[in-house]
C-alpha cells in the first residue's frame, strides 16, 4: 500500500512537470496536437498527397527531375505539406472545424494554385489567364479563412 502511494505521488509530480513544461513551451503543445490528424480535412489532404506521391514515383521511373510534370507534382506536394502543417497547428478545441468540406476546399485551392504556377511559367502576372486563375485561388482562400 505504501509503495502504491509513492508511485502515485511520483506519477503526479511527473505529469505536473510535463504540463508546466508544455505550458512554458507552446511548440511542445503544437507538436503534441495529434487531434487534427484524425479529422476528415486532414484525411482528405493526406489522400491527395498520397495520390500525388504515387504519381511522382511513377514519373520518376521514366523521367528526370527536370521533366515539367515532375516539377509540377513537386510544387504541389510543397503546397500540400504547408497546408498539412496549418491543419496540425489547429488546436484540439478547434478541430471540429476540420471537416471534409474544408479538406475539399483546401485540396481544390492547392490544385488552383498549381494551375497559377503553371500559367506563370508561360505568361507574366498581368496576363488575363493568370489574373483569372489567381482570383479563383483567392475565392477559395477566403472560404477557408471563413471556416478557420
Amino acid at each position: 500500500m505504501k509503495y502504491q502511494k509513492v508511485i502515485l505521488f511520483l506519477l503526479l509530480i511527473l505529469s505536473t512537470s510535463l504540463f508546466i513544461n508544455a505550458q512554458a513551451n507552446p511548440k511542445i503543445v503544437a507538436s503534441n496536437n495529434q487531434a487534427a490528424k484524425f479529422t476528415p480535412a486532414y484525411s482528405e489532404i493526406l489522400l491527395r498527397k498520397t495520390e500525388r506521391e504515387s504519381e511522382l514515383e511513377e514519373f520518376l521511373l521514366d523521367y528526370t527531375e527536370e521533366f515539367p510534370k515532375v516539377k509540377e507534382i513537386k510544387f504541389e506536394l510543397g503546397l500540400i505539406n504547408k497546408e498539412m502543417e496549418k491543419i496540425l497547428a489547429v488546436g484540439a478545441t478547434e478541430s471540429g472545424k476540420l471537416t471534409l468540406a474544408l479538406g475539399k476546399l483546401i485540396v481544390r485551392k492547392i490544385e488552383l494554385a498549381t494551375d497559377v504556377w503553371n500559367l506563370r511559367r508561360q505568361y507574366n502576372d498581368d496576363h488575363p489567364e493568370v489574373k483569372r486563375a489567381k482570383r479563383k485561388v483567392e475565392v477559395f482562400e477566403k472560404a477557408i479563412k471563413e471556416i478557420l
